[in-house]
């Protein structure tokens, strides 16, 4: 005859002492050196040779991080944060749809002109560069038009001065933005 609660409490126990020497089993010596530096070894690097950051060579800084900015205006950001609040704020009567500071892509919805019906334009701002340059940055405008009695949009021809005269603006703005900066800076 077997006593029930007996055997339960065995299994218990023996299962309490498993799990307890399994846990012990991990605290172990172990060729980690936690918390010294990383080896740089791993599934992805086996061989723990130095590999350059997608971030750059001075890695990802958010809020500022160090007490001085660098002349190239970064600030954290993937491109030129001159360049990139200069575009925002050259672009900033379009709605946006999309805004990547890491990758420098800035993409607007269609926007409509309410004294032009019957044509609307979305612009692609791409910011090419970490430092500011008149070459550091390339837009493109998409226009379309209604057509017909079905009003369907149309794409149509664009201007060939129009993204150059968004590219124009954008610079202006970004050296405002400069040399306030700057400014700001020699009064502290």
């Amino acid at each position: 005859m077997t006593y029930l609660p007996l055997t339960r409490a065995k299994l218990t126990a023996a299962a309490l002492l498993c799990a307890t020497l399994i846990g012990l089993s991990a605290c172990g010596p172990s060729e980690s050196n936690f918390p010294g530096q990383p080896t740089g070894k791993g599934p992805n690097n086996p061989t723990g040779e130095e590999r350059e950051s997608i971030f750059g060579e001075d890695g990802l800084t958010l809020f500022g991080g160090a007490a001085e900015e660098d002349s190239t205006g970064g600030s954290g950001i993937g491109v030129n944060s001159f360049l990139w609040r200069a575009s925002l704020d050259t672009i900033s009567f379009m709605p946006l749809a999309s805004a990547d500071p890491f990758g420098g892509v800035i993409i607007t919805d269609w926007y409509q002109d309410p004294k032009a019906q019957g044509e609307r334009f979305k612009v692609t701002v791409y910011i090419l560069d970490k430092r500011l340059r008149a070459d550091g940055v390339k837009v493109a405008v998409f226009r379309q038009e209604r057509s017909g009695p079905g009003g369907e949009w149309v794409d149509a021809q664009v201007g060939g001065a129009t993204s150059l005269q968004i590219e124009n603006a954008i610079l202006v703005r970004a050296r405002q933005l400069r040399i306030n900066t700057i400014e700001a800076t020699e009064q502290k």
